[in-house]
């Protein structure tokens, strides 16, 4: 097992595919981009297969979810996938994408056995998506979660981050437009994982402004039906609303004024071979290295174990000896 020091044991795994994206969201990247990785620092497809094999057949791994940057500008994301659906015992695998490209590649990957999908929408105003994401794309997300949905890989789960004075006016209609579709929309507080570094607790929409703004238009209540365990989203039925024969619900991602690290069971693999046991680390364990000379599998696993027992109580955010990580959200991985 991946187990830390507090008794918590990780068996998400979140691999980051690629620091590529063909989005400049304000709140990720500025709007000329990054210094991409060199290729030959990137994880080979078979490399990431390997040590996915690894987390799953070695060390306890019970679901798989690919991100990026923008994974579906990985060329080989469909061979990655069904490489990971054909492990014994088969993990959960979904995806975290921005949409782009989603309308292609949705029956692909559906046949390469993904899951499900989360797919980023901010806002359904065009001009104001140019504004946040510097790319006039919003045409393209609706269609990928379109055909994403009509592929099976459901539900599709919709990310939104809400900005004060850019799209904090949008909560009522995204949520409005995902039941009506019968998406899941879930709204995660905004991070400090910027590469601008300039996020500040002022500017950002807390989980109870999120729960204010819906609650002009609609009447929520705790999900009773939900277990939460050790899921990020605080789950919420919207009365009158029905999804599969029960309430339609609403998740709220408080990750800096709710935190739930006490149960967090999530650990990191970047699309350049490192190991980063939270969101916020600011040190890695590098597996690649170690892979490219040599190590046999259940060294990488060791090395792989030691990373996660050193896993902090918390990220800290509220701590003033707080560092934002070097790395910004697109290096990392959702």
């Amino acid at each position: 097992m991946l187990l830390d020091t507090f008794g918590r044991v990780a068996t998400d795994l979140r691999v980051s595919l690629t620091d590529r994206c063909n989005l400049r969201c304000s709140y990720c990247m500025p709007p000329e981009g990054l210094e991409w990785l060199p290729k030959p620092e990137l994880l080979t497809d078979e490399e990431v297969a390997r040590l996915v094999r690894i987390g799953v057949t070695q060390l306890g791994i019970t679901e798989v979810r690919y991100t990026g940057g923008e994974p579906l500008l990985r060329r080989g994301i469909a061979g990655i996938v069904a490489a990971t659906t054909a492990l014994e015992p088969r993990p959960q695998v979904s995806l975290t994408t921005n949409g782009i490209g989603l309308e292609r590649l949705a029956g692909p990957l559906a046949e390469a056995g993904l899951d499900r999908v989360n797919v980023s929408l901010d806002t359904l105003d065009r001009a104001t998506f140019k504004r946040l994401a510097h790319r006039d794309r919003l045409d393209d997300v609706l269609k990928g979660m379109a055909a994403a949905q009509a592929a099976g890989l459901t539900p599709v789960k919709v990310n939104a981050v809400l900005m004060r004075g850019i799209n904090d006016h949008e909560a009522a209609p995204l949520l409005r437009f995902c039941l009506e579709r019968g998406y899941l929309l879930r709204f995660i507080e905004q991070m400090p994982l910027d590469a601008q570094h300039g996020w500040t607790r002022e500017n950002m929409i807390t989980a109870d402004e999120i729960l204010d703004l819906l609650g002009a238009e609609f009447a929520l209540a705790p999900d009773e039906l939900a277990d939460r365990g050790s899921a990020p989203a605080e789950s919420f039925a919207v009365a009158g609303h029905e999804r599969d024969g029960r309430p339609a619900t609403v998740g709220v991602i408080g990750s800096v004024t709710r935190p739930f690290c006490g149960a967090c069971d999530r650990v990191r693999l970047t699309a350049d071979g490192q190991i980063r046991n939270c969101l916020f680390a600011t040190d890695e364990s590098n597996l690649r290295d170690a892979m490219r000379a040599g190590a046999s599998d259940a060294e990488l696993a060791e090395r792989w174990r030691a990373a996660v027992r050193g896993k902090r109580a918390g990220h800290g955010i509220d701590d003033p000896s707080f560092l934002q990580p070097a790395r910004p959200m697109s290096a990392i991985g959702g």
